[in-house]
């Protein structure tokens, strides 16, 4: 059980708030690559953090992302003019650079040049920084900290694909199921068998329904918390616990295997909405190459079928729809806690010893001043997952299917090669990663 007011204080995210304001003090995703490049307008209206954006690609190939509205008159600037060095709003003209300064006026700056009106009509500007296919943003105080360079944004010789979804529900209840073990047996196996199998449809995934934990463990490391299993049959030499995979504080999980990883990015839109992004990324087995993509894809996941009915027949959405219908807001101080939620109380914990280290103005976990690391930063990761030693065919975690689904299933094929009695890596840290639960 929570108090009302520890929920409130991990939950709330606009500005001045303390959890408002540890988040700002972060890089978020707000949009896949391409979706500029598909937008008419080269656009795309963003809401992070409880503030309305627009981000945006001049046509000199630069990337922008101010405040949403115009000063003059309050007009989306979404369906703005992206010119040459900036965004000009499509109403009376008004031209604002990548820093949100008002540049341009252009009926006042004819009538009155001498009032220098543009210098008082300047809206906020953000920081942004692009890889692998994402676009990020960092909308705290200035000046920004060096973006964290997670391995698996820099692996070379994959092949990668982005899904996202925006979920009607807080942020915390995404993110605090990653810090459930046990979930998976119950949520995955029993309950996933159970609605396949009543609906005719294909099973999800192979294995998840004999997932019987009989030990969890949660460790706190530099930038997070990795988190531990032990299933029936195995000991704790095997590598779900030997190894393990991380919560990237404050709000990514990382998992997979050799053969792919997953990176989750649970982003929040303000205290009811969330941004959720699954940026995957297959490898090609060593020695062999993976396919060219000629752009990073991305998809928009669906949460209900025609009928309207929910999605339940692949992973994620099962997980979607146990964090909405606990509501907009999880009712944290109706819980009962249990033996499995251990790690669930340690993360909210370490969430409320941050935003104290954020209060008295210490080094934060993940916030790195400066030029920070140069170098990838390498994560623990299971290098062989739930005993499968052969990569499994493509289908992905959540409804829907890749356009480059082609290049996946080609890159998967690379290791069919590999010999099934000895893994192509053995040594975790020189591993490819991949993605499960």
């Amino acid at each position: 059980m929570l108090k009302q007011t520890d929920n409130q204080l991990l939950t709330q995210v606009s500005k001045g708030t303390p959890m408002g304001e540890l988040m700002r003090r972060y890089w978020h995703p707000i949009a896949a690559s391409a979706e500029l490049d598909d937008s008419p307008f080269r656009t795309k209206g963003v809401r992070l953090l409880g503030e309305d954006l627009v981000l945006f690609r001049d046509r000199s190939g630069k990337l922008g992302l101010i405040s949403r509205y115009c000063p003059h008159r309050r007009v989306d600037l979404a369906i703005g003019v992206v010119e040459q060095d900036g965004l000009r709003c499509q109403y009376h003209g008004w031209k604002f650079d990548h820093e949100g300064t008002c540049v341009e006026q252009p009926f006042e700056d004819t009538v009155h040049p001498e009032d220098n009106f543009k210098a008082r009509c300047g809206i906020a500007g953000y920081e942004l920084f692009e890889i692998a296919g994402l676009i990020f943003a960092y909308i705290g105080p200035k000046p920004a900290p060096a973006f964290p360079l997670w391995e698996a944004l820099t692996q070379e010789n994959v092949v990668r694909d982005i899904a996202t979804i925006e979920l009607p529900c807080n942020w915390l209840q995404c993110q605090e199921n990653s810090l459930d073990p046990v979930h998976v047996e119950w949520l995955h196996g029993y309950f996933g068998s159970y609605v396949t199998n009543l609906a005719g449809l294909p099973e999800m995934q192979v294995g998840a329904r004999s997932l019987s934990h009989v030990k969890i463990g949660f460790d706190e490391f530099e930038h997070g918390i990795i988190k531990r299993r032990v299933l029936k049959g195995q000991t704790e030499a095997d590598p779900e616990w030997a190894h393990g995979h991380p919560i990237l504080f404050p709000h990514i999980l990382f998992v997979g295997s050799q053969f792919s990883t997953t990176l989750q990015f649970r982003v929040p839109i303000d205290d009811t909405h969330t941004y959720h992004v699954s940026l995957y990324t297959y490898c090609a087995a060593p020695g062999t190459e993976a396919p060219k993509q000629s752009r990073i894809p991305y998809r928009h996941v669906p949460l209900h079928d025609p009928s309207g009915n929910w999605i339940l027949n692949y992973v994620f959405n099962q997980d979607y729809m146990a964090w909405i219908t606990q509501g907009e807001i999880a009712q944290r101080d109706q819980e009962k806690l249990g033996e499995s939620d251990r790690g669930i109380i340690m993360f909210r914990n370490m969430l409320k010893n941050q935003i104290k280290v954020m209060e008295q103005g210490l080094p934060m976990m993940n916030v790195y001043d400066g030029e920070g690391p140069t170098d990838p930063i390498h994560l623990p990761l299971e290098p062989i997952k739930f005993g499968q030693t052969r990569a499994p065919a493509y289908r992905p975690g959540e409804a829907g299917e890749s356009p480059d689904a082609e290049l996946i299933v080609a890159t998967l094929a690379t290791w069919n090669a590999v010999p099934q009695e000895k893994p192509a890596v053995t040594e975790l840290d020189k591993s490819a990663r991949v993605a499960s639960f």
